[in-house]
């Protein structure tokens, strides 16, 4: 099986080209950088993310070309593939990316600092609040409002 879950923010803004042909289909390419859950040193200028190269294609490709800006948090659901090609110095060079089958948002636009971009959802309308949403506790997890312990499917 080949299927990996990344997260993290893209270092720039998607790249995208489109294909020769009939049915020209978009491919994007960006970078992710993905934090790494603790240092193996003490060192502070040791690297703590790596920078995962992604591509996607069609209207995942078309997705990312409009609404992924740099600084943007994603998740990312693909597989690994592997190529190579020979460069014009002659020379072999072995590439790595994820192909992306899956594109979400990780993040609000309002919780991200770095994100300046002016997505509204796909309709581009906000949707309608009907009450407030529940709080996070101090530990992270959301707060269940009284009275709602009959409608939960467990106990």
């Amino acid at each position: 099986m080949n299927k990996v879950i990344l997260m993290g923010r893209l270092t720039r803004d998607p790249e995208v080209r489109y294909s020769q042909g009939e049915s020209a289909m978009a491919i994007a390419r960006y970078t992710l950088a993905v934090d790494r859950r603790r240092a193996r040193t003490n060192d502070p200028n040791e690297q703590t993310a790596d920078f995962i190269g992604i591509v996607a294609f069609g209207k995942a490709g078309e997705f990312a070309e409009k609404y992924f800006k740099k600084g943007t948090k994603v998740v990312v659901t693909g597989r690994i593939q592997t190529g190579s090609y020979t460069n014009k110095d002659g020379v072999k060079v072995y590439t790595t990316d994820v192909v992306a089958e899956d594109q979400e948002f990780a993040e609000s636009k309002n919780s991200s600092s770095s994100y300046s971009g002016n997505y509204s959802g796909f309709g581009g309308a906000e949707a309608p609040v009907s009450e407030p949403a529940p709080s996070a506790a101090g530990d992270g997890f959301m707060n269940i409002p009284d009275g709602i312990d009959e409608e939960l499917p467990f106990n």
